[in-house]
């Protein structure tokens, strides 16, 4: 009876998740750059802004070469450059269907309006085998659903920490001091080994030499729902996989992104590792790392915050057993 209650809910939740995501969608603040005479671009942003409120967040550029440096760098998602030959459009392929579609159509139908035709040009496309970055996204999903199910099992087998059997994988420095801030302060509570890479972990957890394994890196969301089963036991569990996977991969956008979402989901999607991992992703990948320091800092934040509940869960624990 209860796996039906609890996969009803799970329905639910989901549901009342995804409904207001998709009801409606509409653009926010699509950033957009605009090179040319100041008097034509101003024009154009204040009909869109007359028309389409809230819809981009203009820039404007001195030349078509900042306008590009500024894509590269991801600060802006497009740029028209109006000049003597035409009105040219400039996007970014790998900054998601959801901004280029947006930018495109918009712009498209200005220019068709008054007769002419508007010259689009991508750059930093997506590959080819993926021309609309589906593919990685759904690589982003796979790995934020397979670590979070490896942990689940062992966290809801002990809620509390008890010599649970934890593989580390990173450079040294790192994962010693992580083995030992746990030894001085949950003693008892993890029995760590070390794994030269993440495949040998993960055949010591299909072996069950270990229950799971914590890879120094983009692995936020393994650690909070640890942490939270440490710290909560199995309310904990289910709080953060709320959290850390239905929450987070809708807030994401998926490969739209999430600037299509309503307010609510937008403010937390800078904070949620999914849509930053598949942002990270997309600027190591085809923009030259151009915009990845964001995404490092919030994937670090959610290991950081992980780390804690763990160390939070000890201390509870030993509290308790006094």
């Amino acid at each position: 009876m209860q796996p039906v209650v609890a996969g009803l809910l799970a329905l639910v939740t989901l549901i009342g998740l995804i409904g207001p995501a998709i009801k409606n969608p509409s653009p926010h603040d699509i950033p957009v750059g605009l090179v040319g005479v100041a008097a034509a671009t101003n024009q154009i942003a204040g009909a869109f802004a007359a028309n389409a409120p809230g819809a981009f967040r203009f820039t404007d550029y001195s030349s078509e070469a900042d306008a590009r440096a500024a894509m590269d760098a991801r600060a802006v998602d497009g740029a028209l450059v109006v000049g003597p030959g035409g009105p040219r459009l400039i996007v970014a392929g790998a900054a998601g269907d959801g901004s280029t579609g947006v930018i495109t159509a918009a712009f498209t139908k200005v220019f068709q309006a008054q007769g002419q035709i508007l010259q689009v040009e991508t750059v930093h496309p997506f590959a080819a085998g993926d021309p609309h970055g589906l593919i990685l996204f759904f690589v982003v999903l796979a790995v934020i659903v397979s670590t979070l199910i490896g942990l689940i099992g062992p966290a809801i087998k002990n809620p509390s920490p008890h010599d649970i059997p934890v593989g580390l994988v990173g450079v040294a420095a790192a994962t010693n001091q992580i083995a030992g801030a746990f030894a001085a302060n949950a003693p008892g509570a993890f029995r760590f080994t070390d794994y030269s890479s993440e495949a040998d972990a993960r055949a010591a957890m299909d072996a069950r030499a270990v229950d799971g394994a914590l890879v120094v890196g983009p692995g936020g969301p393994r650690l909070i729902v640890a942490g939270a089963a440490a710290l909560l036991g199995r309310p904990g569990i289910a709080l953060a996989a709320l959290v850390a996977v239905l929450l987070d991969l809708i807030s994401s956008g998926g490969p739209i992104g999430s600037r299509l979402l309503p307010d609510a989901y937008r403010f937390l999607a800078p904070a949620m590792p999914a849509g930053e991992l598949y942002s990270g992703m997309r600027g190591a990948l085809y923009f030259d790392n151009g915009g990845t320091g964001e995404a490092v800092l919030v994937l670090t934040a959610w290991v950081v915050g992980g780390a804690v509940l763990l160390l939070l869960g000890g201390f509870v624990h030993r509290a308790a057993n006094r």
